[in-house]
């Protein structure tokens, strides 16, 4: 149960004052940065003056008052601080008004094990993916939403999947081989409608009930993590759901953007990185509302900047998740990314931060990635930039025949041969789709092709970067966005009691099904140990006879890659790869057999090796 909503239960209030928010709802003693921000919200409390009752250590550095008088922001001292509780008091002169219990707590001992090039990352959708409960308790957890109900007929309605679907799920994705889960956004999205997807957050504190609560996000990320599985948490910091109550009873104006009056963005993201851009579209892009009722943060003002630093900061203590997934990235305010950035490695070193960078070149893609120098003198403090032109490309090369120039994976060749504009091609996130896009599987008719996903699968998983799979893509769900985005977040079969098809299950999927899973389970579970495709560097040929040749290498450890990219049989002369092929023997992943490599390999239409040598 969260503070904000005991707060009226626990009779928090004295001469018609009620305090309704105190966010954070508790902190931890011995962080790194010393001054806590403390934002309380209740009707009419600017009135009253503030102090500090049995807090021991902790020093009242600056209170300030906002335009709207429903709001307090402090900020504390709690250098040298032990654990306690302690009051903060409200008064009328010497007349007491309003008391509100607060916790410093002792932090637990954390050791930062984050999501990197070792992993792959399973991206999923918690309204869609599974449920845990029964109907009669989703009503319960439903009861007083703005959205209360679900419908799974309904491809922009609420499906009714939550926490407890994904934690009782941990087990599928632990047999799958990820290593890293990425829920879309868990947090309150109290809106009038289609808020399934967890973009437009009402509460930067509150778990949404049709999830589950707090406490049941916590369970999940410690089932994870004793099943070998990291947690990666989505935020949003651009934008919020115009029912938060920041927005709504919002402190002054100038915390959103356009003095809080809906401008609509012009979604060209290119204008924020853009040295030639005007003055209207880079501001339209940075400062412009994603949607009427998604209000545009304003990062610039620091009282709200600190409220949304120490937000993602509270996630990290209270529940051990491994790492952020940032939505909208270069909508942001540059300067505030760049801070949240360096506060959350300074509190947390090595901890990785992905953020959304759709930008259809790798040139705009890199200039928001750590150290790039093509952003110089300006450096974001990113470590990880999705790459999503390859996205394209893998979604499109194995649909062509390869030449040595122009089609197939010799674009794929030209594309990484410009791997040089990145400041660390180990981390990207390379992804086949997600939830904003075409599935790889777009219809039914590809979806049968197997060969076809095989052949991007081996490419995801061994070209540099951190993969990420879309959930379902591992059994040849199919979508596409001509409908609405909706149809790209089915429910996963088997995710729902009713469901005659439980692809969770190895007896319950279907032919098709299990091709893609068997093929998906064996390549993650293989990539698991194999440091050379982690971290090893990369070395490619120029196509030669439809093929593409690459390998990865490491420690003295060698894999390389063979792979068809026509419909028809290729001979290939193996004295032209003598530098990636160590030795006249290796194991091959795909057919699961050692193989002799002599002079010549016969590679059958769009067949694939992975030799492991």
């Amino acid at each position: 149960m969260i503070l904000s909503n005991l707060l009226g239960w626990l009779g928090l209030k004295a001469a018609n004052v009620t305090v309704e928010h105190v966010h954070p709802l508790n902190w931890w003693t011995g962080m790194n940065n010393t001054e806590l921000q403390i934002l309380l919200h209740g009707k009419g409390i600017g009135a009253y003056d503030v102090e500090l009752k049995d807090a021991q250590s902790i020093s009242m550095n600056q209170v300030i008052k906002t335009a709207n008088k429903n709001y307090i922001i402090i900020y504390v001292g709690t250098s040298g601080a032990p654990a306690q509780k302690f009051n903060i008091i409200l008064k009328d002169g010497k007349k007491k008004v309003a008391t509100i219990p607060y916790e410093l707590k002792e932090r637990e001992a954390r050791t930062v094990n984050s999501f990197d090039a070792s992993d792959v990352v399973y991206l999923l959708m918690p309204d869609r993916f599974a449920t845990g409960t029964t109907d009669k308790q989703k009503s319960v957890m439903y009861k007083g939403m703005k959205e209360s109900t679900w419908d799974r007929t309904v491809d922009m309605a609420r499906h009714g999947g939550d926490l407890a679907g994904m934690t009782q799920h941990l087990d599928y994705l632990q047999e799958l081989g990820v290593t890293a889960v990425w829920p879309t956004p868990t947090l309150e999205n109290n809106m009038e409608e289609q808020s399934y997807h967890g973009y437009a957050i009402t509460n930067y504190y509150n778990t949404d009930p049709r999830y589950g609560t707090n406490e049941d996000y916590r369970t999940f990320v410690s089932e994870a993590h004793k099943k070998g599985i990291k947690v990666i948490k989505d935020i949003v910091f651009n934008h919020c759901g115009d029912a938060n109550f920041l927005f709504a009873d919002r402190p002054a104006d100038d915390w959103f953007n356009f003095n809080s009056k809906y401008t609509q963005t012009g979604y060209k993201t290119g204008a924020a990185s853009d040295c030639h851009a005007s003055k209207l579209d880079k501001e339209l892009t940075v400062d412009g509302w994603f949607t009427e009722h998604m209000p545009d943060v304003n990062g610039k003002n620091k009282l709200f900047a600190d409220y949304l630093i120490q937000a993602s900061i509270w996630w990290v203590e209270y529940a051990g998740i491994d790492g952020f997934r940032q939505d909208t990235y270069p909508y942001n305010d540059f300067n505030f990314m760049k801070r949240w950035c360096e506060e959350i490695e300074a509190q947390y070193p090595g901890f990785n931060i992905v953020g959304e960078t759709w930008i259809n070149n790798n040139v705009g893609v890199s200039y928001w990635q750590k150290d790039s120098k093509l952003a110089a003198p300006l450096n974001s403090q990113l470590k990880t930039v999705m790459d999503f032109p390859l996205m394209y490309l893998l979604d499109s090369v194995v649909d062509e025949e390869t030449d040595e120039w122009d089609y197939g994976f010799a674009k794929l060749y030209a594309y990484l041969c410009q791997d040089m504009v990145y400041a660390d091609v180990n981390h990207l996130l390379t992804f086949l789709a997600n939830h904003d896009t075409d599935r790889f599987q777009p219809t039914a008719e590809k979806a049968q092709n197997v060969t076809r996903y095989k052949q991007a699968l081996t490419l995801l998983l061994t070209l540099r970067g951190i993969p990420q799979l879309y959930y379902g893509d591992e059994i040849g769900m199919f979508a596409n966005k001509s409908v609405n985005d909706g149809a790209l977040r089915q429910d996963f079969p088997g995710g729902w009691a009713e469901d005659k098809n439980n692809a969770f299950t190895e007896e319950g999927r279907t032919k098709l099904q299990k091709e893609h899973f068997d093929f998906t389970k064996r390549l993650l579970n293989w990539r698991k140990g194999c440091k050379a495709v982690h971290y090893g560097k990369l070395t490619h040929y120029a196509i030669r006879n439809g093929c593409y040749v690459y390998s990865r290498s490491h420690e003295g450890k060698t894999v390389t890659i063979i792979i068809n990219g026509t419909s028809k049989n290729q001979t290939l002369d193996l004295g032209c790869y003598n530098e990636v092929l160590p030795a006249n023997k290796a194991y091959d992943v795909i057919s699961n057999k050692s193989i002799e490599l002599r002079e010549k390999l016969e590679i059958s239409p769009r067949g694939i090796f992975i030799l492991d040598f």
